[in-house]
């Protein structure tokens, strides 16, 4: 399996940017079990339905992303009404808080920070939170000029597999297809930061102008993530 490639962003500073509301009627959504074998389903909307309104891309990035330093760039960033989202593979982050999952013994390119931070300051925990990594602004693409900011709401698709997610770090300019530990985990994924990963099948949906509050918050991700994948289908 593809190795994390060592070509890696330094941390930017946290992102100190407005909540995006959830609607009044939205209720706390969790993680509900799913029919036996069929893996993680959280929230209330569909790996399906939401694959079905991302079969066509209107390209956003002036270029593609390659998924790991020694491949072509291939991976597109598309656009969609409220969203972007590209198709990629999944390597896995484990930056952050030292735990005993994610440190520099079990990752050899640890880095003890991440571009942006839990409320109280300190660096978001790879092992517990489900946070997906951005490419750092380039000529190829800028996330924050999309409406992508730190905290924002990611869906993760794989293997007919939802997961709902935070942005929680940055990376190398021209690489895409990145997650947390945990967000591996939970889909399944060996999250082995040195091993593991998915090599592909994994699609991002990150929804724009959307943030979890506060960015530690996974209940939270997965309430505003489901309203929000509700809205993205009505207007897809």
């Amino acid at each position: 399996m593809r190795r994390r490639t060592l070509a890696l962003a330094t941390a930017s500073g946290a992102a100190l940017l407005a909540a995006a509301a959830l609607p009044a009627t939205a209720q706390p959504i969790t993680a509900r079990p799913a029919a036996k074998g069929a893996g993680l389903q959280e929230g209330t909307v569909s790996a399906a339905d939401l694959l079905a309104k991302l079969t066509d891309c209107a390209q956003l990035s002036h270029g593609k992303y390659r998924t790991d330093e020694e491949t072509a760039a291939t991976v597109p960033v598309c656009g969609k009404n409220g969203a972007v989202f590209w198709k990629a593979d999944m390597d896995v982050d484990c930056d952050g808080q030292t735990t005993s999952k994610c440190n520099a013994d079990t990752d050899p390119w640890y880095q003890d920070d991440t571009a942006f931070h839990q409320s109280d300051g300190k660096p978001l925990n790879a092992e517990r939170l489900p946070y997906v990594v951005v490419p750092s602004s380039s000529s190829i693409w800028n996330y924050a000029s999309a409406g992508i900011k730190g905290g924002g709401v990611v869906a993760i698709i794989y293997r007919n597999q939802v997961e709902y997610a935070v942005v929680g770090d940055t990376g190398p300019q021209k690489i895409i297809g990145e997650a947390s530990y945990a967000a591996a985990k939970g889909l399944g994924i060996d999250p082995d930061p040195e091993t593991g990963g998915a090599d592909t099948g994994v699609t991002y949906l990150l929804f724009t102008n959307s943030r979890a509050t506060p960015i530690e918050s996974h209940s939270d991700a997965v309430s505003r993530g489901d309203a929000l994948a509700k809205k993205f289908l009505r207007d897809n």
